[in-house]
């Protein structure tokens, strides 16, 4: 094995050893918060950078499944690029995206003389995508410079070079049909695309392949295939009561501080708790840490004293937890 590849992984996994507690920066659309690493998502990331493999993610929405693939990018000081996929995603989008139609009304309104060849050179209708961005960035760059068809430009790190490598989110990749996961496979395995425009290929032996981090809220069954290939961390909510008090009680804490105190945190979790126990009975998705976290945002901000946070719960928290239509009698 090379000796480069075993001296930068360690260097990596020496960073994730030290990494507890994160403020994560605003990225694009996203928002600054703070992240708590937790023994089970240091070691699987550990062995996915030392095996090569991605990381599949699965549980229920909102218990920050997304967000650990941003951590660990800024742990790492990594690129993080992310690509939220959707019922038309395709696995070439991953790649890159083709603008046909403008350049087929290009086509329509060339004037005579004009250079037909340079005018509707395929590259000029290009835009990369994240695995293009992620295996490397400068040709990504120059291609995205000369094309009219700009869709993202991911932000680089402070001080960043391609040879630090890259993290990967494909987010909710179970919205997608079976040939996206499909397609992924001789890419990852890989760690190289072939750009037929640029007639070169990128990535491949000596460079250190990207973390790749996929998620999954299990709304279809994805390829057996596919989920060998990778690495399987459920991010699941404790079963116990008293474990998923804590567990809120904890995240609560890291996010809000002594905006809500203890017992507006506990009194938010054991109501959490009775809506999640109601609407699985109903066969609906439950509420989770996404709205648990959400009742606490609210307040923090329309409360300024526990008193007056305990009186405001009872009358807003059916809005944030209770994701479940209500009969009411006649």
């Amino acid at each position: 094995m090379n000796p480069e590849f075993l001296e930068r992984i360690s260097a990596d996994i020496a960073k994730l050893d030290a990494a507890t507690q994160l403020n994560l920066p605003r990225y694009g659309s996203w928002p600054s918060t703070v992240h708590q690493f937790d023994e089970k998502s240091i070691n699987v990331l550990k062995t996915a950078l030392a095996a090569c493999r991605p990381v599949l993610l699965r549980g229920e929405p909102g218990t920050g499944k997304s967000q650990l693939a941003h951590a660990a990018a800024v742990a790492l000081n990594r690129l993080f690029v992310y690509e939220v996929v959707n019922a038309h995603t395709e696995g070439q989008d991953l790649l890159w995206k083709f603008d046909a139609v403008s350049r087929l009304a290009e086509a329509q309104t060339i004037k005579a003389g004009e250079d037909k060849k340079i005018l509707l050179d395929t590259k000029r209708f290009i835009s990369p995508g994240v695995l293009w961005w992620a295996l490397d960035w400068d040709a990504a760059y120059a291609v995205y410079q000369s094309s009219q068809y700009q869709l993202s430009l991911p932000e680089k790190p402070t001080g960043w070079q391609q040879a630090e490598s890259s993290v990967i989110l494909i987010d909710e990749i179970d919205k997608a049909n079976a040939e996206l996961p499909n397609s992924l496979l001789e890419i990852l395995g890989n760690n190289a695309i072939e750009i037929p425009w640029l007639k070169t290929t990128i990535g491949g032996k000596g460079s250190v392949p990207p973390l790749v981090i996929i998620t999954t809220n299990e709304e279809r069954e994805l390829p057996a295939a596919f989920v060998r290939r990778c690495l399987v961390l459920n991010l699941d909510l404790p079963k116990d009561d008293q474990a998923l008090i804590q567990l809120l009680d904890q995240r609560g804490q890291l996010h809000f501080g002594n905006l809500c105190s203890p017992n507006v945190r506990s009194q938010a979790a054991e109501q959490l708790i009775k809506d999640r126990k109601t609407a699985m009975e109903k066969g609906v998705t439950p509420p989770g840490q996404a709205e648990y976290l959400d009742m606490l945002r609210a307040l923090s901000v329309l409360g300024k004293t526990e008193d007056e946070q305990v009186k405001l719960f009872d009358k807003i928290n059916e809005f944030a937890l209770r994701k479940y239509p209500v009969m009411h009698d006649k």
